[in-house]
């Protein structure tokens, strides 16, 4: 029971989130549920599902199953492409709540901006409804880039805390980021170990691990979060998902930090939210 204490960052909104949490894409059923229960009581409390990933059933058993009260876990879900609008948001979001069989979640993201669609702004009104409600306990999105928040700013004076966006020292992120930063929103990194960048087999990345006596994925992981940025790795094993929490025992130095900016591929790797869109 709480073999890893997580520090967490603060929010917009006066309410924190932990700075490492796991990621459920991928992981489903019975097998997803026993590994979250364990993880939970090993200490991780930032729990991240969303519609789109069809297994909000086996998250919110998991949740039960573990030994830890619901009000101390923090879960993130996210409103599909499918769902934004008026009125379908909110629909969406119950059908989420059922599934997860809870009466809140404590962050709800817009998964991706779809603008072709142009329905990010009722979508986030809607969201602040929920939010005013009591419903959800805090707002954001993920994949937006900085125009598009403005869109959200403009029509309703809100900022998200927390954009949740592609983040890795291979995709770096950094002109978001420096945008998230000045305005005081959480970045949360998805894919945060860029494995399909190859980050983890970079030469640099093993000699600053080597350095420290910890793994490559730990150095790629203690990147973001000594810039503040929320990590959510996923793993099902138990040893993997120890070592990712286990960041703040050591510290990059600013030398290794301009190292690591070296294998950054540019904003142009990114996945782009001005045309990637899913439903």
């Amino acid at each position: 029971m709480n073999t890893i204490t997580i520090p967490t960052v603060p929010l917009l909104d006066g309410g924190s989130i932990p700075l490492v949490g796991t990621g459920t894409l991928f992981a489903k059923g019975s097998e997803l549920a026993d590994g979250l229960a364990e993880c939970i009581n090993d200490g991780y409390r930032l729990i991240d599902t969303a519609a789109q990933y069809a297994n909000e059933v086996a998250v919110g058993e998991g949740i039960r199953r573990s030994s830890v009260p619901r009000e101390e876990i923090f879960v993130t879900t996210k409103i599909a492409g499918s769902e934004q609008g008026r009125g379908l948001t909110r629909h969406g979001f119950e059908d989420s709540l059922r599934r997860l069989n809870t009466d809140y979640v404590d962050l709800l993201l817009i998964h991706w901006p779809n603008p072709s669609r142009g329905l990010a702004v009722e979508t986030w009104q809607e969201m602040l409804e929920l939010h005013a409600e009591g419903l959800v306990k805090h707002v954001g999105v993920s994949n937006f880039l900085p125009h598009q928040l403005e869109e959200l700013y403009q029509a309703t004076g809100v900022w998200p805390v927390v954009d949740q966006i592609q983040l890795s020292p291979a995709l770096a992120r950094t002109e978001v980021r420096a945008f998230l930063a000045e305005r005081g929103i959480v970045a949360e990194g998805w894919r945060p170990l860029g494995q399909a960048e190859h980050a983890l087999d970079q030469i640099i990345v093993h000699t600053i691990a080597e350095r420290h006596g910890v793994e490559p994925s730990q150095v790629v992981l203690r990147w973001a979060v000594q810039q503040g940025a929320v990590v959510i790795p996923a793993s099902q094993h138990r040893q993997r998902w120890l070592s990712n929490a286990d960041l703040f025992s050591f510290e990059l130095t600013d030398q290794e930090m301009i190292d690591l900016a070296t294998i950054d591929l540019g904003e142009a790797k990114a996945w782009d939210a001005n045309t990637h869109e899913e439903w």
